[in-house]
């Protein structure tokens, strides 16, 4: 287990914004963030300033805008939650996500979102 506030808002995991000890798990929020950006344009959680953002991470109201993943998979959208659950005893493992069937299958057709 590590602590210390280190690493960038936008990427951050809620249990280092609130200053408690963590493990492995705040990698696969990071990529979860990350494979949120890479489907959607945008960042799952975001404010106009860093204290802001830190907000919006330690809320984790984690939401898929329609205009935005309107043509993203289910699958997709379901390994994201899983990737960006707040409590970290339920979030997915490395290990897990790999395992996760959007991942094993290569990601899905309409997994992608089109940005218009």
């Amino acid at each position: 287990m590590m602590s210390g506030i280190v690493g960038t808002p936008y990427y951050v995991a809620p249990e280092v914004v609130a200053g408690r000890e963590y493990g492995e798990k705040v990698d696969v929020w990071s990529a979860g963030v990350i494979l949120f950006i890479m489907l959607a344009g945008i960042p799952p959680f975001y404010g106009d300033s860093a204290p802001e953002i830190f907000e919006a991470v330690l809320r984790a109201n984690l939401r898929f805008p329609a205009r935005v993943f309107h043509s993203v998979s289910p699958a997709a959208k379901d390994l994201l939650r899983r990737m960006l659950c707040k409590d970290e005893s339920r979030r997915f493992s490395a290990d897990q996500v790999l395992r996760h069937a959007w991942m094993t299958s290569g990601g899905e057709a309409g997994s992608v979102a089109q940005i218009t």
